[in-house]
């Protein structure tokens, strides 16, 4: 993944904390770079499950970022994080650019909320913690439960993962995908 920038997109509060982190260093010892992105530059306050965690510095607003500068796309999870990033146009936005290039995609948890929004899941077959199930079944998703998905049916690659515990394969299939993918 050398020369290779991976966008991390996260709300200004409410990431889960290990979803973001975990796959950040997955990329950076693949010899990748992650660049966090949110609403707004400035401090995103991440959670560990309901719990203030630590801050992260967001250096690129969603709203100026271009998918065009990047190789692929992680979206953590966290309940709060991809709720508030579904009602931003310019992250929903950011998010369907993506799947419009042919892009790969990597998301965890409650993730699936914003690509529910973004309408990018329709076909396409992921997981997700289990209260999004019904989400993505709605959004005409197939729904599976299993530690990592990994589905070609469409314009791009799309990783997803359950929870925390999935992180090992979560971050060994999005850097597999974004090495070959992008």
């Amino acid at each position: 993944m050398a020369g290779k920038k991976i966008a991390f997109l996260v709300a200004p509060e409410g990431a889960e904390q290990v979803e973001l982190t975990e796959p950040w260093q997955a990329v950076r010892r693949a010899g990748g770079t992650p660049e966090l992105i949110s609403t707004a530059v400035g401090k995103v306050q991440a959670f560990n499950h309901l719990t203030p965690a630590d801050t992260f510095e967001a250096t690129v607003a969603a709203e100026t970022a271009s998918e065009s500068d990047y190789a692929g796309l992680v979206l953590p999870g966290g309940v709060a994080n991809p709720d508030l990033l579904r009602t931003d146009a310019a992250a929903v936005a950011f998010v369907t650019d993506f799947f419009t290039a042919g892009k790969p995609v990597a998301v965890i948890c409650h993730g699936p909320w914003t690509l529910i929004e973004a309408g990018v899941v329709h076909g396409r077959t992921l997981t997700s913690w289990p209260s999004v199930r019904t989400d993505l079944i709605n959004a005409g998703a197939n729904w599976v439960d299993r530690p990592v998905v990994e589905c070609s049916r469409g314009p791009n690659t799309l990783i997803s993962s359950r929870k925390p515990d999935d992180l090992p394969a979560f971050g060994d299939a999005l850097v597999a995908a974004f090495a070959r993918d992008s």
